[in-house]
């Protein structure tokens, strides 16, 4: 069975400023139970930190979330994907790019959506032997 972007993606995206606290942004992902947050500057989007990049970029680092901000850290290359792409298809871009996330878009490239990893892996499987 072939399967959209659509299909799998997390809807919810939040979007934080980028003076916006590591720790404000930990406790927004866990709040709302997502991994990532879009960054922006001003109305633009600016980059996207994962719950991994806090680990491994500040805490690891010995940084301060409470004065450590999420553009600090912030990947600053979006990747996009067609919500009407299919899994396989973002699977490969992910792979190809060395990433673990996309951005979703419409057809007139407004973001609606996240996809990762996980939950391409939580997408039902074939019974079918």
């Amino acid at each position: 069975m072939v399967r959209s972007v659509a299909d799998a993606m997390t809807r919810q995206v939040v979007y934080l400023p980028e003076d916006t606290p590591l720790d404000e942004a930990a406790q927004a992902m866990r709040d709302r139970g997502i991994g990532d947050v879009v960054v922006t500057r001003g109305p633009t989007m600016a980059g996207i930190v994962t719950d991994r990049d806090i680990v491994v970029r500040a805490v690891a680092e010995h940084l301060s979330p409470a004065t450590t901000t999420l553009g600090e850290i912030a990947t600053r290359e979006l990747l996009m994907v067609e919500q009407s792409a299919t899994v396989d298809d973002a699977v490969h871009a992910m792979r190809t790019r060395g990433v673990r996330r996309l951005l979703v878009c419409d057809a007139d490239r407004k973001v609606v959506g996240i996809l990762s990893l996980s939950d391409i892996a939580l997408l039902p499987t074939s019974a079918a032997a």
